[in-house]
């Protein structure tokens, strides 16, 4: 056990708990901005296709059923704009987080070969390739990597942390380098669907990836987009040829989405009602935190998608994270995204309506 452990860093969230009871102490109670875990309500249709699914007392298959990858295959091509999708070009998987984590490991990649990732990133990317015992780099720009050893180029946009989406321009630059050096190229696409001064694009979109989805996978979650965080519902979609060999994996390793979640899954794919409506919450969340906290003095940078407000006050993370917890208010300091986020904290908008008001109150 210590063997696999020793591999991983820290993890990051239990350097906050002193900073949580802080924040926790104050007279009106804690307004946690740190994690961007949904808390609205699942829609109800969605819950009704769960409830009518619960009782499902035999195994799920891991590929999922026809009708979800349907599901999946319509929401592709109808939200994507990608073409010719079959159930051979989708994958579903137990959560986002779990495939990210052991990816390269179903991959095979292992001591001598090159996991490559943001510079600010989600830290599961590196975990992953810790847990595979490859080597791994971070980058500012994709195309001036050496792709000698190279086998997993992840591309986030739009970004977990600092918001930034990547133009058509340069991801139709970044698909061709890696196709001309043979490097296969996994695209997280969670936020996709929440883009507020941009307007995110997909690696599967043929203008992209000029029609073709070869050496290029993209990952979706239903976690943000429907509050569905708790049913751990996600999925893959992009080259057969990748996806073949990684459900025969899965299947080894019995990663099943429950049954009843996959029906869930159905339904939230295809309502787009829901995903307005909570759209509309988040907006008017970020333009309250947004205001009052360049008010207060920060500067926000990128932040043009995604659930999450990019802030500087230029000076130490971990001063503005005690800074914050001493007006109540919990956020995650930018270094655990990485170094280059040293003087920058990332400030989620997945509070009620009733904590970001006290939030906004506080920064004023």
């Amino acid at each position: 056990m210590s063997a696999v452990s020793d591999r991983l860093p820290t993890f990051p969230w239990d350097e906050l708990e002193p900073y949580k009871k802080t924040a926790a102490a104050h007279p009106d109670g804690i307004v946690d901005l740190s994690v961007g875990t949904p808390v609205d309500p699942v829609p109800e249709p969605v819950q009704k296709a769960l409830i009518a699914a619960a009782d499902s007392p035999g195994y799920p298959t891991v590929w999922g059923t026809p009708e979800l990858r349907d599901a999946i295959t319509r929401w592709v091509e109808r939200r994507l704009g990608a073409r010719e999708v079959t159930h051979r070009h989708v994958l579903p998987v137990v959560g986002s987080k779990e495939l990210v984590a052991w990816l390269p490991t179903q991959l095979g990649l292992g001591p001598g070969d090159k996991v490559a990732f943001p510079r600010l990133a989600y830290p599961t990317y590196e975990v992953g390739a810790r847990l595979a015992r490859a080597e791994y780099e971070a980058y500012d720009d994709p195309t001036d990597l050496d792709p000698a050893n190279l086998k997993l180029l992840w591309l986030n946009s739009p970004s977990n942390p600092t918001g930034r989406v990547l133009t058509k321009e340069e991801l139709t630059r970044i698909v061709a380098w890696a196709r001309e050096h043979g490097v296969l190229l996994f695209s997280d696409e969670c936020y996709l669907e929440l883009g507020w001064e941009a307007d995110p694009v997909s690696v599967l979109h043929p203008d992209v990836n000029g029609g073709s989805y070869d050496g290029i996978v993209s990952v979706h979650s239903l976690s943000k987009r429907s509050n569905l965080a708790g049913y751990r519902a996600a999925f893959l979609a992009g080259d057969p040829a990748v996806l073949g060999p990684l459900l025969q994996i899965r299947k080894h390793g019995g990663m099943m989405t429950p049954a009843p979640t996959q029906a869930a899954m159905i339904a939230a794919l295809g309502d787009d009602t829901h995903v307005h409506a909570q759209r509309e919450r988040y907006a008017a969340r970020r333009a309250a935190l947004r205001d009052a906290l360049v008010g207060h003095g920060f500067r926000i940078e990128h932040s043009e998608a995604s659930l999450y407000l990019w802030a500087t006050r230029d000076e130490s993370c971990w001063d503005t994270v005690a800074h914050l917890a001493g007006l109540g208010i919990l956020v995650a300091p930018g270094d655990f995204y990485g170094p280059a986020g040293e003087r920058f904290v990332r400030v989620a908008i997945t509070a009620t309506d009733e904590r970001v008001a006290a939030a906004v109150a506080r920064l004023r």
